[in-house]
């Protein structure tokens, strides 16, 4: 389900994502693709995790991104700071703790206009606290921890 918050909304997990946390943009392990394969522009426009589908991917900061249309798929060229995920697609809690660990897509917030994925539940609810304090931090944090990451 979908439960929306004062600037920001949120869905409940499907399950874990297994993707790779040695690159600057959360990737599948076994599929190559960014965020698992679902659309990071459907969040804001479906309000859920939709996957992607094969005949409109882009390359784009070293990873493939899929789109469940051409519209998403264009608009993601255009703005991809905006609707790919902050932090590459790592919790942000962790980061904001000076670890990098893959975001879940299924745990997701908008916050701000920006989308941010979770590893935890609990890492979620503590972001939507207190999310001023998570992204000073992880902010502060993240150009040390990205250059950690392979490119």
């Amino acid at each position: 389900f979908i439960v929306l918050l004062p600037g920001c909304w949120l869905a409940c997990p499907n399950g874990p994502a297994d993707a790779g946390t040695t690159q600057r943009v959360v990737t599948s392990r076994f599929s190559g693709l960014a965020i698992d394969g679902f659309d990071p522009v459907a969040y804001f426009v479906n309000r859920r995790p939709v996957r992607g589908l094969a005949e409109y991917e882009v390359w784009q900061k070293g990873v493939v991104w899929c789109f469940q249309n051409q519209g998403n798929r264009a608009a993601f060229i255009a703005h991809p700071e905006i609707y790919g995920p902050r932090f590459g697609g790592y919790d942000p809690v962790g980061v904001a703790r000076g670890v990098t660990f893959a975001g879940n897509p299924h745990l997701f917030v908008i916050f701000r206009e920006r989308l941010y994925l979770f590893g935890l539940e609990s890492n979620r609810d503590a972001f939507i606290a207190d999310p001023a304090r998570f992204l000073k931090m992880a902010s502060a944090r993240w150009p040390i921890l990205r250059e950690d990451l392979a490119q």
